[in-house]
This record gives C-alpha cells, structure tokens and sequence, in this order.
C-alpha cells in the first residue's frame, strides 16, 4: 500500500522516467506530440529555477508530484487542466514559472487551477487538523471549485504512501490525522470510497502500528481460507441468478483494516464475530425500469438458499439516501454458520456508489452540515458526465460555505465567522474582555481598523487597550449575535453601575438639605422629566447628564404643600364659607365639626379613612389633610407649626379615595393579572391606574386605588402579600 521514496539515484531516475511516460501518454490525446515536447523542454528549463528539490520533510518533490498527477489520472479522471496544474504547480509556486506564461501557453484554466491549489496548500501548511470541520470549510471556501479539493485528497494520499518510516514522527502522526480527519471526510463525501480506505488504513497504520499489524497479520493468516470461502458461497449463487436469466457479476471483498478495527471497538467483539466481515456484491446489468424488479429478484433467489437476518436489511432502493446512495444490503448466514453481507445494485447505482460520482456523507452515520445538499448536486452533474467529469465540473464553485468565512489567530487557531464578520467580531470570537478592550488588529500584517471585513485565510491578530470600552455605536457595525449580546452585556452593565452612582448620589444631596425623598413622588418627578424607566434617569445622573441640584429643586417644589405665604399667626386665617369641595362631614377640624369648610386630601401622602391625620391651613383656607407620618410631615411641622390644625375622622367612612401602592415581586405577568383579579372582588374598591417596571427578572408595579378606609386598604396588603411571586407591598 505505501510506496516509499527511491533509494537510489537509479532508482529515481527510472521511476521518474516511467511516470512520465505514463502522463505523455495520459495527455498525448489533448496535447498531442508537439505539445508534450514543448511542456517537457519547458519544465527542464524551469527545473533550476525551484527553490528546493526536496519538501521542508525531506520528500522528493519531483516524485510525489509525478505520483499525485498519476494517482489522480488513474483514480478520478485523465484531465488535461488538472493533470497540467499538478505538474506546473511547484514552477509557479517558486517563481520559475509565470501566471502570465501558464495562462498564455496552456490556457487561463490551468492558473486558476495552480493559484486555487497553491493558496489551498499554504494554509494547509498551518496545522489545522484538530479543528477539521472548520479547516474543511477553509477548503472549501478557497478553492474556486471542487477539482482542486480532489486534487488536495489526492496530493494526501501519495504523502500518506511516501511517509511510512518517516524519520519524524510526530510529524508522521499530525499528517495521519489530518487525512483521517479530514482528506478521509471529505474523499467519502465526494464518493472517493477507495481513497478513502485506503486514507484510513494508512493513518490506523501511522498511529496504532501494532493494531494495524495485528490485523493486517490475521487477515494474511486466513486470505486463503477467506478467498476459498468467497468462492464456495459464490458459486451456487452464480448458478442460481444465471438460471433466472439475469446478466450480473459478482464481487467478493474483505472489509479494510480501520473498518474492522472500529467494528472491533464499536461492537466489542473479537474478527471472527463481525458480521459484515464478509462482503459480496452482485452487480446486476439491467435497464433503468427494470432496477428494482431485478435486484429483488436476486435478493430472494439468494434469500431462499440462504437464512437471512431480518434486522441487518437495509433497502435503500426502494427509498434511496438522502444523499443518493442506491442499494439493497441483505446479511446471510453462509456454509459454516457465518454471516455474510450481500449487496445488491445495478452497474448505474454501482458506478455512482463507487467511482467517486456520489456524495454520501451520512452513508456510515456521519452527522452531516451544510455541504450536504451542494454534494448531491456535484452527483446529479457527474452522473450527466459524458465529456468528462472534471470538465463538467469546472465552473461549479464550491460555494457550500458562502456565507461564512474562516479565519487564523496568529497561533494558528482557526475560527468560523459569519460571511461580512468585521474585526470586532472576530475579537469577541475569541473572548468577551478580548472584544470589550479591542481597538483594531493586525491582518496578514497590515494594521486594520476594527470595522475591517474578514477575509477568508486571513490572519487576524487582535489590539486591545486597558482604556477601551463598548460603545453604543457598535452594536449597529457588528455582524455576529455574540458579539452583539455581549456588547449589549457590558453596556447594560455599565448603566447599572452608573445608576448606582446616581442614587447614591441623589440621596447623599438630599440629606444634606434634610430632604426625605419619597419613591412615588420621585416616580412622578422621572416620568415628568420624559424617562420610561428609572434606571436610566439615575443613570444619566450618575454620568452627569442632569443636575442633582435642579432635581432636588424641583422635587422640593412637588413636595411642599403650596406656595410660600407671608407668616401670620392661624388666627387671622379666615375660613371661606365657599361651597366646600368636600361636603361630607367625615372629618372633625378643630374642636367641633365645621361645617362649609373647604379641605382636600394631600396627594404626597394619600390618606383615607382611619388614618391618622393632621391639618394644614393652606394659602387659600383651605385645609389640606396629611397623614401624621406623611414624608413631608416633618418639614411642614418645623417650618409651619403655626399653620396646622387638629383633625380626626367622624364615625363613618365617606367617599372613595385614592392610595398608592408599590409591589415588588418576580416577573410574571401572571401576578399582575392576580392583583388585579384580588382587586376586583373587593367591595367598595376600584383600581384606577397600574403600571409595571421590570429588569433582570424582577417587576416593580406601582397601583393607584380607589378605597373606602384603612382597614379595609392594610386587609388587601395581607392579600397581595400572599399571591406567589410577590416579594413586597407597600403604600407610598
């Protein structure tokens, strides 16, 4: 299976000698006589101009060039373009040979081609094997079309044969799992199955040489057992489908050494009681329509000679793969108690299933991506091939992973990005504080300003400064959800912190003017100065965007009862005998109820019924009732003592009056509709106004009441109290 390098200068010679005979034959029908004479002179005079005839591990360049070039004729496609690529390649890669040249001589395909492969090969050379999903994106997104992707699982696998005894071995195995991991995927998504096998083996070989040895020995061991036993179960099968009268051959095959090994560890079992360790295929060469009909019929002619087991059929003929694959698998118990697995298909299904013209990715249960539909039409095109398939396949470009693009940090970390991803994505990419502190970046060693669109194969290393922080303008020139949610994060963070500082700040300027500041009247204050929410008010306070001063101000002058009036002593006060805006005569003001006598009921304190109270002679005569413990009781007592008068209810309730309340509770639009339902059904109670507050998962609801007294108000705080969810009731 490996071919290792020639030992000898002779051996060299004669080797290199022979592959270009075989590739002037493989082009003679294109170029003719004349134009492999001109490509050999040409590549003789370029020969001194390469940098290097050995690789930077020490492999012959001349000789794995010729062998991928022959690797790639004999197992895809004897294509003129690509075989020219492959050869001229390294020419052009060093700089003996010119873009201009290649273009004017053998054609504008052939350099895009050589400058797709080459710029494919440069990033290849950053190992980038443990992220292979995202490394074969990076592929798939440089490479202008899907003939250079073959190219690159060909190319690994001639390295793959060339490496066996490598001196370096680490190197070894960072090669073998980089085709295991991803040349593999890729050969198996394109339908490449030999490559593929091949690809595997090599890599178990290079990673687990005594597994692969071991294997390798028992399957040499049995070989002519096995070959023997093939035979035997073939040979009345033949008979059988002849009689029938079908036309078909038969194949039989031992599974290769990593599929059993990964049988082995799946199944925990030893060789002998792998199922499938057997495989025959009968190939059956029928017309399209009668597909089905004939492969059932040798499926039951085989089925009738031999037990088979109903929970190891597969027919995916009646209801092909999603991804093509076309074909009845049956197993069998053979001559001798072992099971054996049969395939049946037709020469088309045969030739899709296994000369690379079909794309099925999720055939062993590999969880599959976006690629998986561009794959199956590359199938449905190959299948229509008649001049060709890499012709065919020529402008298709391998767009799979358009709308991403895939980028280095200067590790070699390879990430995954939105297509338009800006250089403060990719920061945030990497982590929070990296994009919160981010200031621009170096790409592919060019300084870059953070709104830089990434490119693919770009190398991207990321400048912060301790100084730097989101700013509200990036969330309108970032591309990515995360980026975004974190710039949100930090913002909202930084609001808080600011609206912390401007309650602390609000209450230390308060004290020193013996304010007592009142929630719900600041409530009003807030929503009169235009803020739908109070964090952002005493954010802009904390940041200085408005003055604490004049907010006191003008809370003071919300908060005192009425304008200031000349200092006169209560008695010159007369009392207006206007009609009275409150007519009840629920209160006693004074020493006996005077009736006629104008009052209202503070707005600061809200009182009601049962409370108790205290008069305040106003400006006009008018008496304004406070609660005894109102906020600004303290304040009208020491600056107005000689304005207040006292007052108490009467033995009955009077009319409806207005009470604030505020709850605090979890943010659940369930208890709002709880309160408001409790509300309802209390007698002589009506809600007049609710409005509902609420950040990180707590809402602060503030209520506007209609009720009779006290009593009755301090019961239906114990009931709010009591809805889940509810964390606190208080009146304002």
């Amino acid at each position: 299976m490996d071919s290792p390098q020639p030992s000898t200068p002779e051996e060299r010679r004669r080797e290199v000698l022979g592959e270009l005979r075989f590739l002037r034959n493989a082009l003679g029908r294109t170029l003719g006589d004349d134009g492999c004479r001109m490509l050999a002179a040409r590549v003789r005079e370029a020969l001194p101009g390469l940098r290097s005839h050995l690789t930077s591990h020490g492999l012959d360049r001349a000789i794995y060039v010729l062998r991928t070039a022959r690797l790639f004729a004999e197992s895809i496609d004897p294509d003129r373009n690509i075989l020219l690529a492959l050869i001229l390649e390294p020419f052009v890669a060093d700089g003996a040979m010119s873009e201009e040249e290649v273009s004017e001589r053998w054609g504008e395909d052939v350099t895009r081609l050589i400058c797709s492969f080459d710029k494919v090969i440069r990033y290849g050379r950053l190992n980038s094997a443990v992220n292979a999903d995202n490394y074969r994106g990076l592929l798939l997104s440089l490479a202008e079309d899907i003939r250079v992707i073959i190219m690159m699982i060909v190319r690994n696998l001639v390295v793959m044969r060339m490496i066996n005894r490598h001196p370096d071995q680490a190197w070894v195995v960072s090669v073998a799992f980089e085709a295991s991991c991803l040349y593999a995927q890729l050969a198996h998504r394109l339908g490449l199955y030999s490559i593929k096998g091949e690809l595997e083996d090599l890599a178990l070989k290079y990673t687990n040489r005594d597994i692969y040895t071991q294997i390798s020995h028992k399957l040499n061991e049995t070989k002519r057992a096995r070959e023997a036993y093939i035979a035997a179960f073939i040979a009345p099968v033949r008979d059988k489908l002849q009689k029938a009268g079908l036309k078909f051959e038969i194949k039989g095959r031992t599974k290769s050494i990593s599929s059993i090994w990964a049988k082995i560890k799946k199944q925990k079992v030893d060789m002998q009681h792998i199922y499938d360790l057997f495989a025959i295929r009968v190939i059956i060469d029928t017309p399209r329509e009668r597909e089905k009909s004939d492969c059932w019929l040798a499926y039951s002619i085989v089925a009738d000679m031999y037990t088979a087991n109903p929970a190891r059929m597969k027919d995916w003929i009646s209801i092909p793969k999603s991804n093509g694959y076309e074909s009845l698998h049956a197993t069998v118990m053979g001559p001798g108690s072992k099971w054996v697995e049969v395939q049946f298909r037709t020469k088309r299904m045969d030739l899709v299933a296994e000369k690379g013209l079909a794309a099925h990715w999720r055939y062993k249960g590999v969880k599959g991506d976006e690629t998986d539909q561009w794959m199956n039409n590359i199938r449905d095109i190959l299948e229509t091939a008649e001049a060709g398939p890499m012709e065919l396949m020529k402008n298709m470009r391998t767009d799979a992973y358009g709308q991403e693009v895939f980028a280095f940090t200067p590790k070699g970390d390879l990430f995954r990005l939105p297509a338009g991803s800006i250089v403060l994505d990719f920061a945030f990419h990497i982590h929070s504080n990296v994009g919160a502190h981010c200031v621009g970046a170096v790409v592919n060693g060019r300084h870059e300003k953070i709104t830089y669109k990434v490119k693919n194969g770009d190398t991207v290393e990321i400048l912060t400064s301790a100084t730097q922080t989101p700013k509200q303008d990036w969330l309108n020139i970032v591309v990515t959800s995360k980026a975004r949610n974190k710039i949100r994060q930090t913002l909202n963070e930084e609001k808080l912190k600011a609206a912390d500082l401007g309650k602390e700040l609000l209450e230390r300027r308060a004290r020193n003017r013996k304010l007592d500041i009142d929630e719900s009247l600041m409530m009003r204050l807030i929503k009169k100065r235009g803020y739908k929410y109070a964090n952002d008010f005493f954010a802009d306070l904390g940041e200085g965007k408005e003055d604490v001063n004049k907010i006191l101000t003008a809370y003071a002058e919300m908060a005192s009862p009425d304008e200031e009036v000349e200092r006169v002593s209560a008695g010159e006060f007369k009392l207006t005998d206007q009609q009275p805006e409150r007519s009840s005569e629920v209160l006693v003001i004074g020493e006996k109820s005077i009736k006629g006598l104008n009052y209202k009921f503070a707005k600061c304190c809200q009182p009601v019924y049962g409370d108790d109270v205290f008069g305040f002679i106003s400006s006009d005569g008018t008496v304004k009732i406070h609660k005894t413990d109102c906020p600004n009781a303290r304040n009208i007592r020491e600056r107005y003592p000689y304005r207040l008068i006292a007052t108490s209810w009467s033995g009955e309730a009077g009319e409806l009056l207005p009470v604030s309340l505020r709850v605090v509770g979890t943010d659940d639009i369930g208890i709002v509709t709880n309160i408001t339902s409790l509300i309802s059904k209390e007698p002589r109670m009506t809600l007049r106004n609710i409005s509902v507050d609420s950040h990180d998962g707590i809402f602060q609801g503030y209520l506007v009441i209609n009720v009779g007294e006290a009593r009755q108000l301090n019961n239906l705080i114990r009931k709010i109290k009591t809805i889940k969810g509810v964390k606190d009731v208080s009146r304002l």
